[in-house]
């Protein structure tokens, strides 16, 4: 049976995939939002919407009553619930079948069985998949913990026994550690899943993260569509996913696949799920987990078989059989997706709020993007940081990689801080070209793959003849301040980066061509197409195209596969003011609450010392001391909610 309508319980661009699927098919759709996505992307796409409360997903997406309340108004059959908030909660999807509405996902006995990490590897070794040694007891008393730690051996890893996402997770490394880390991460546990109820687990070294996507019907047929490489990750969260492995060869990747089978058989799971494998240098796979829905990273998996994994999900929720056996299931080619988040990688991955003043992604055919934002949408507090997900496919790995590189080259977000020059390192890194990496690697290699390419003198050309093609039309660009077609005048310019780097640009000559001088280095620049948005040119000879993403000031100019980012303006413009002193105003990196202060008025700290913990946007931060001094006052208190960059202490140093 194929629905009529379907509610959709979620929002951004998942919201938005699954509307497109139900467009495809006939399917009405409804969509449901908060007060702060009453204008969102999502909301204009479906048939009908349903506004559900204030912009705290307590109060919206995770009010189990208010969203099966819109589902009865509307007449929806179905409820599709995303991946996040309320896709994995077993109460929520009993409240559904008992209100007569289908839930697109496992049955609930599946969820319960899946939920409880400590219980599913309990599960998982009876049912034969290999399991991570550690401890997965209910004894969490502190003594038992740091008995069954030292006995574990370090490194080892902490990791909530209810939820997923990265959240919680903390790698100890030595025995010192420990007391400090289980209180972190069960404290984190608690505020995300409201239980603190902790594992301990062996910490591989050089681990790899590789998951496979399964589908059970209700017809007893259970088949996996092969395995996603999750190892490229930050804060236990993914970055960037791939199929098929650069690590598996086909004997492994049949124990993988039929491992994974075998784990939903053992809880006789039907609808989308996915089971995730730490994998050792030495090729051993260890079951970490079950995500009991469709998962973030499901359009790598589309790409490579041709499928759609949505529209296997309502039809199986309809009770349909699968569509195709394991035999008939193929895989062609290699696809790449990374995650476009507003966050700042080089201030420890902390997400970041705003405007997206100006949105620009690829345009070629091999370049897939789903988002659920568009220029001048908010990124708030409330909810996950994610802009988008790009994904690109290529008839081998050499392929796709090359082709991350040139969309990534053409993606723009101007007005806010995103991990664009994350992705972009390591889609350059020759270390992620020859698929040499683990769970790891990001962070070693952090500051390489930050480093930004200087602007080169064709990108600096490109941004010159822009600039000057969107000038006034009434006079011409090429004779406004101080431009003379025979060059006896010049325009100087200013380029400056990110990182501070300043070129002084001078150029002289007409719209037909000029002589572009970088610091006393002069090239010559014949302009055949004088487009804003798509010059041609030649320097000193040598053909270019290049595409300029603008906003105001801000440039991008994508040469290829390498993008540069710098602003072009006056030499005499004013620079930015800088902030007050952060050793003796520390201020809040992001905007969240207050969970916890540790010093008060009179304290003396030490550097390092912790001053407060702040949680938002789904992470904890500890707020440190940077230097010796005296707590002067502290400005906020336990359970308040602060800005991004309000200081939060005054401290005096200590001469």
């Amino acid at each position: 049976m194929m629905f009529k309508k379907i509610l959709i319980a979620n929002r951004g661009e998942i919201a938005c995939r699954v509307i497109r699927t139900c467009k495809r098919l006939g399917i009405a759709t409804v969509a449901v939002y908060s007060d702060a996505d009453r204008h969102a992307l999502h909301v204009q796409m479906a048939d009908e919407v349903m506004h559900i409360g204030p912009a705290k997903a307590a109060d919206s997406y995770l009010n189990m009553e208010h969203i099966l309340t819109a589902a009865k108004q509307t007449g929806a059959q179905a409820i599709h619930p995303g991946y996040g908030f309320l896709s994995e909660n077993s109460e929520f999807a009993r409240r559904c079948l008992k209100a007569g509405v289908v839930f697109i996902g496992p049955s609930p006995e599946s969820m319960d069985a899946m939920a409880s990490k400590a219980a599913a590897i309990t599960l998982m070794g009876k049912a034969g998949v290999p399991v991570t040694p550690g401890y997965h007891g209910k004894d969490q008393s502190l003594k038992k913990l740091e008995a069954e730690a030292r006995q574990l051996g370090f490194p080892l890893l902490i990791k909530p026994s209810a939820g997923g996402g990265g959240k919680g997770m903390h790698v100890v490394r030595a025995a010192g550690e420990f007391r400090e880390a289980l209180a972190t991460a069960k404290r984190e546990a608690n505020n995300a899943f409201g239980d603190d109820h902790v594992l301990l687990e062996k910490y591989l070294r050089q681990p790899r993260h590789i998951e496979f996507q399964v589908f059970g019907d209700s017809h007893g047929n259970v088949v996996h569509v092969f395995e996603r490489e999750c190892t490229l990750q930050r804060r236990f969260q993914k970055v960037v996913e791939e199929t098929p492995s650069p690590f598996l060869d086909a004997d492994m990747r049949r124990k993988m696949g039929e491992a994974a089978v075998a784990a939903a058989r053992a809880v006789n799971y039907v609808n989308a799920g996915t089971i995730e494998f730490i994998v050792g240098a030495d090729r051993s796979f260890h079951f970490m987990e079950m995500n009991t829905r469709l998962q973030v990273e499901h359009p790598v998996t589309e790409e490579t078989t041709g499928l759609d994994l949505v529209e296997w999900q309502l039809r199986v929720a309809g009770g349909e059989p699968l569509p195709l056996t394991q035999n008939q299931i193929k895989q062609h080619g290699h696809a790449i997706e990374v995650r476009l988040y507003a966050e700042n990688a080089a201030k420890g991955f902390l997400p970041v709020t705003g405007r997206i003043e100006a949105f620009a992604i690829p345009g070629q055919a091999f370049a897939r993007v789903d988002t659920g934002v568009r220029s001048g949408d908010e990124i708030g507090i409330f909810y996950d940081p994610m802009i988008a997900k790009i994904s690109v496919s290529g008839k081998d790995r050499a392929e796709a990689v090359s082709r991350l590189r040139e969309a990534l080259a053409h993606t723009a977000v101007f007005g806010m801080v995103a991990n664009l020059p994350l992705l972009r390192g390591i889609a350059r890194h020759p270390e992620f070209a020859a698929g040499r990496f683990d769970t790891g690697f990001i962070e070693r290699e952090l500051n390489t793959l930050l480093a930004r390419p200087a602007p080169t003198p064709a990108a600096m050309a490109a941004a010159v003849i822009s600039k000057l093609a969107g000038q006034n039309a009434v006079t011409g660009p090429w004779r406004a301040d101080g431009w003379r077609v025979d060059g006896t005048h010049g325009r100087r310019l200013l380029a400056r980066t990110s990182d501070g780097a300043e070129y002084a640009l001078r150029i002289n000559g007409g719209p037909a061509g000029f002589s572009l001088d970088v610091h006393g280095q002069q090239q010559q620049v014949r302009v055949s197409r004088a487009d804003s948005e798509w010059p041609r040119f030649s320097l000193d000879d040598e053909p270019c195209t290049a595409q300029v993403l603008r906003h105001g000031d801000e440039f991008q100019i994508a040469l290829g596969s390498e993008a540069f980012n710098f602003t072009l303006g006056s030499p005499f413009a004013p620079k930015a003011v800088g902030h007050a002193d952060t050793a003796t105003h520390p201020a809040s990196p992001m905007p969240g609450r207050v969970v916890a202060v540790h010093v008060k008025a009179g304290d003396t700290v030490q550097p390092g010392q912790s001053l407060m913990v702040l949680e938002g946007m789904k992470m904890e931060y500890t707020l440190k001391a940077a230097m010796a001094g005296k707590i002067e006052a502290v400005l906020c208190k336990e359970g308040e909610m602060v800005e991004a960059d309000s200081v939060l202490v005054e401290i005096k140093a200590i001469p």
